[in-house]
């Protein structure tokens, strides 16, 4: 079954293909997850740079296994953005990296700020304390990779999903943001186009550079800090904002924390995970 929206597919690929060499963009009406489908591609062997979004997944997943419906307003109007970057990158250092995406997306939705598009540590978007968008980031080592060191070429994953129309809201404790909530006329597509190419860099850069250059831009936009937090593991404590290398610094009854994003998630106090 063919897909019921153009996805600019030439464009995308003109405006990154110089970033990323022989990358592709990938269409599809319906898969379970792009994230587990270039997983699979990679484990298998088949690691090219390629951009893989679904109009429709049946098993989409967002971090520590919760999943992730995306959804359709009708035949031409998709209600969600659900798409995953894979790519071959070898920082020095992986800490930071879901934030860095974040910025990149967060400022491409909004880059004004006028929206008061927040991040979530680790992995979300927020608008008044609302999810607009998640990431989800996985990795695969390349069978023909036997090299040691934290600079090991791996194959990266970035999926993200984004509620670009309203959303259905039942049995969620908080109903979701959606973008169109101040850009009324946003679409899938147009969305995908912007995103792209600065995602693509902005990774670039952080292989590069590490999350550092991202740490100010995270703070700006940061939705946790100066508020209250509890942690999965009943914790509670203040928090005070993001470390350089993108551990969350939380201030509890023992003293400052650094907490890494494999290690616990985070709420504000009395919010319900």
């Amino acid at each position: 079954m063919g897909t019921t929206a153009a996805w600019f597919e030439d464009r995308i690929a003109a405006a990154v293909a110089p970033l990323l060499p022989g990358f592709t963009v990938e269409a599809v009406a319906e898969i379970d997850s792009t994230n587990t489908e270039l997983m699979r591609r990679a484990r298998a062997g088949h690691t090219p740079p390629v951009l893989l979004v679904a109009e429709r997944q049946t098993a989409g997943r967002g971090r520590l296994g919760r999943p992730w419906q995306s959804a359709q307003q009708s035949e031409d109007s998709a209600a969600s953005l659900t798409f995953s970057l894979g790519l071959p990158l070898a920082p020095r250092d992986w800490s930071g990296l879901s934030l860095a995406v974040g910025v990149s997306v967060a400022e491409s939705l909004d880059p004004s700020g006028d929206a008061k598009v927040g991040l979530k540590w680790p992995n979300d978007l927020w608008v008044d304390d609302r999810k607009l968008a998640g990431i989800l980031i996985e990795t695969a080592m390349p069978h023909a990779v036997r090299a040691e060191g934290p600079a090991v070429p791996r194959y990266l994953v970035i999926g993200i999903g984004i509620n670009i129309g309203p959303r259905e809201a039942e049995g969620m404790r908080t109903p979701p943001a959606w973008l169109r909530q101040w850009r009324p006329g946003a679409t899938a597509p147009e969305v995908l186009a912007e995103l792209a190419a600065p995602l693509v860099r902005s990774v670039q850069v952080f292989e590069a550079e590490g999350f550092v250059p991202f740490a100010e831009r995270f703070a700006a936009r940061d939705a946790l800090r100066g508020r209250e937090v509890q942690l999965s593991d009943g914790s509670f404590g203040l928090c005070e904002g993001v470390a350089w290398g993108g551990e969350l610094q939380v201030r509890t009854a023992a003293g400052l924390q650094m907490v890494s994003s494999d290690e616990v998630s985070v709420r504000p106090r009395g919010m319900a995970f």
